[in-house]
């Protein structure tokens, strides 16, 4: 029987139930926040907020939400942890890392490879605190990896973390989810560097924002190398990234074959401070709810089937965490 840490501690996987692999609860500036804190107003308001979106997914059938907010996201794990155990219904998974999309904390600037390339890079090591000790003396453990790469393509820092993310991973076994740029392929520049360069294998790594193109060529290529997609981020249209483009590429791919290849989500949040809140008002649709409201419906009605859903939303999160033998 195989088990994952949860916030509220590890729970078998048969127990995950219908997943969502990408969507934050809050994703703030730390320092920004402390020192004008306005906009954030009353923790008592921001976590009841919080607890009323939770249940309102968790009413819909939903069991878990797999949260990728790590160091650059503002992750705080006992305010999750306080949101968590006010709902016992949703399971919440969180996970180590860093995310930038071009430099490294500075933090970072002067520690380990940065000084000397004979030295180790103290990210690794504290990545593996997170999942086998526990986050921050609050007993609650990473149960994934989660670093990136966009549009700016594999600069050296990008490269630095996700070394880092892969040594971590061959130590513990556990799985990683990269935030990626489809419309430029990065997800083969994580191919050269993750799996070739450091012997990662392919089935460990979701390819986050899979669902930002509607080439199904490429995101073929990525799932025939053994991949997991994810479909990711409904809920956020501009331009050609419209509804329907981005589940006509759900569709096609299931209708290719490899529903056993993706996973769905949002990368919603209950508040993230990357826009002033009028401005994410206008984003009407990008909350916890549109999946199940909106998105399976028209799954289903362009012939998607409600195994191919279940293999989505069940068997590909459990497989995911299932998969966590070192190497």
């Amino acid at each position: 029987m195989a088990y994952v840490e949860t916030v509220t501690g590890p729970i078998c996987t048969t127990d995950l139930g219908p997943t969502y692999m990408h969507e934050h609860i809050f994703v703030l500036t730390p320092d920004v926040q402390l020192n004008y804190p306005e906009e954030w107003g009353s923790e008592e308001s921001r976590l009841a907020d919080a607890v009323a979106k939770l249940k309102a997914a968790a009413a819909q059938g939903v069991k878990t939400f797999v949260d990728p907010t790590v160091v650059g996201l503002g992750r705080y794990i006992p305010r999750i942890q306080t949101v968590a155990e006010q709902v016992p219904e949703l399971n919440i998974i969180v996970a180590t890392g860093v995310y930038t999309q071009n430099q490294v904390p500075f933090f970072f600037h002067l520690r380990g490879p940065a000084l000397s390339t004979s030295r180790p890079d103290p990210m690794a090591d504290m990545f593996v605190r997170d999942l086998t000790d526990g986050i921050a003396n609050t007993g609650v453990k990473a149960a994934f990896l989660k670093c990136a790469i966009d549009e700016q393509g594999m600069t050296n820092d990008v490269a630095r973390i996700m070394r880092a993310v892969a040594r971590a991973h061959r130590q513990t076994g556990a799985p990683i989810t990269v935030h990626t740029h489809p419309g430029t392929h990065t997800g083969l520049e994580v191919k050269n560097l993750l799996c070739d360069e450091e012997g990662v294998q392919p089935n460990r790594v979701v390819l986050g924002h899979s669902g930002d193109t509607a080439n199904a060529d490429h995101l073929s290529e990525l799932a025939d190398l053994g991949f997991i997609l994810g479909m990711d981020r409904f809920g956020i249209y501009a331009g050609s990234i419209t509804f329907e483009a981005r589940c006509d590429i759900v569709v096609e791919m299931c209708r290719r074959g490899y529903a056993d290849r993706m996973v769905l989500s949002h990368d919603a949040g209950c508040y993230i401070d990357w826009m002033e809140p009028k401005d994410a008002a206008y984003m009407d649709k990008w909350n916890y709810l549109h999946i199940d409201r909106d998105v399976l419906p028209y799954l289903r009605k362009h012939g998607v089937s409600d195994d191919q859903i279940a293999v989505m939303l069940v068997n590909n999160p459990r497989r995911y965490f299932e998969n966590t033998t070192t190497y």
